[in-house]
């Protein structure tokens, strides 16, 4: 009977489905060795976290229509001048607008606790930022940590983006100009986590962000097990909510999560822009890994891009795609040099519109006057065991700008609408055990 009830929960969608498979010799696509660092999957415990400075013993009140953002920063202050502590959101709701988590201190939301962020935008002051692939002034998160190493959100509780304001003034200038940028509307992300080293962000409900959910930038060994990430797509369309926005970070895992919103899922960033690798705010992402995750709807589970220069060894794996625009989409910037490299995308189930997806993005195209269009790079993509009904399996674009090679097609049984396959596009392509709608792919 236990089986079943686990079976029911994990197609409801109510808690991410875990599948528990075992890897041995283990590697990373490029033939390293994946560190054990990625195995570790210990959970953070609340009396392991130091001194506890629960909000209402500390001067919060109980008024959930009150912006409180002062006096939950207060408690913050307070904690990091007593040598650190963990910031405990009890039950109840607690409006504030961005705060900012000094080092040593840390955030657990407890079980029927919310933090909510302020509907107003004033309540996030602009401040040195990155957004979109470049380092500009803009509004910080409802939760920031910048140079936080061993920064932490825990607990059973959900951090609340109350974005249906700001989802609203953006389809309103969207109407006004159809062509106006994602920075044109002022909003707040949920969280971002800026130059900090091992962080965890385990069991938390993170919901209706105004901008992009999760934001790490220059970030080293961060993990996120067991999350519950969403944002609407229907009714109200939550635009621009990535899960999960992946900025210049190395080892960097992500588990058990439930991922759901009217963007990308998880997004692999760095920079973009003709001079794009000159520039010494950019940078490349490596060694990421996705597995036993949950999608439900997205534009895409996986995305490299649409601003990025470099991403290495990328290990999606053993995950449940259903309602995905795409499984893998190799977003190519023409006016951006970009080399993605060393992916691999495993043993998936469920359903996409397409599978794989290579073609230009050419929203807000600038060659910023550079004379020549730079060529990117796709080489050493995998897709192995896969299980996947799709409208297109092959959704690769002729592109002289793009230089595809070394694609391996491995276990794959796909129902698909459009069947055509170019192998040209690619310059050492191989199909191996592939039926399209049971017919083998010579």
């Amino acid at each position: 009977m236990k089986k079943y009830i686990i079976l029911i929960i994990c197609i409801l969608g109510i808690v991410p489905a875990v599948f528990s498979q075992n890897y041995t010799n283990d590697t990373f696509p490029d033939g390293s060795a994946i560190p054990n660092w990625f195995k570790d999957y210990t959970k953070l415990q609340l009396k392991d976290l130091g001194k506890q400075f629960v909000l209402t013993e500390n001067g919060v009140g109980k008024d959930s229509t009150v912006v409180q953002t002062a006096k939950i920063q207060a408690v913050i202050d307070k904690a990091s001048a007593k040598g650190g502590g963990v910031i405990v959101i009890p039950k109840g709701v607690f409006l504030s607008g961005a705060l900012f988590f000094k080092p040593k201190t840390v955030l657990y939301v407890a079980e029927g606790g919310v933090l909510k962020g302020s509907d107003n935008i004033a309540d996030y002051p602009i401040m040195p930022s990155r957004m979109e692939g470049q380092n500009l002034d803009y509004f910080p998160a409802l939760v920031n940590a910048y140079g936080v190493d061993n920064f932490s959100i825990s607990g059973k509780g959900t951090i609340n983006g109350n974005g249906k304001k700001y989802w609203a003034a953006f389809w309103e200038r969207r109407k006004e100009n159809p062509k106006c940028t994602n920075l044109e509307v002022s909003r707040p992300r949920l969280v971002f986590v800026w130059n900090s080293n091992n962080v965890q962000l385990q069991d938390v409900r993170l919901i209706n962000s105004g901008f992009w959910t999760n934001h790490f930038y220059k970030c080293n060994n961060v993990k996120m097990l067991d999350l519950y990430i969403f944002s609407p797509h229907i009714e109200f369309k939550a635009p621009s909510t990535d899960a999960i926005d992946i900025d210049i970070c190395t080892n960097f895992l992500v588990k058990g999560c439930y991922l759901s919103v009217n963007d990308d899922a998880i997004a692999l960033k760095g920079g973009k822009g003709p001079y794009a690798d000159q520039d010494k705010n950019n940078g490349p992402n490596a060694n990421i890994i996705i597995e036993d995750c949950n999608f439900g709807f997205c534009h895409s589970a996986l995305t490299n891009g649409s601003e990025s220069i470099h991403n290495k060894n990328v290990i999606m794996r053993n995950c449940k795609i259903e309602g995905a625009s795409r499984l893998l989409w190799l977003k190519m910037r023409p006016d951006t040099p970009q080399r993605y490299e060393y992916i691999r995308v495993e043993d998936i189930k469920g359903s996409a519109k397409t599978c794989l997806a290579v073609f230009a993005w050419k929203q807000f195209f600038d060659l910023k006057g550079r004379p020549d269009v730079p060529l990117s790079y796709g080489d050493h993509i995998t897709l192995k065991n896969i299980d996947l009904k799709c409208d297109t399996f092959y959704g690769v674009e002729n592109d002289p700008n793009v230089r595809l090679s070394n694609f391996t097609f491995e276990n794959l049984n796909i129902e698909s609408a459009k069947t055509t396959i170019d192998k040209s596009l690619i310059n050492g392509v191989t199909f191996k055990n592939v039926f399209v709608n049971k017919e083998a792919v010579e």
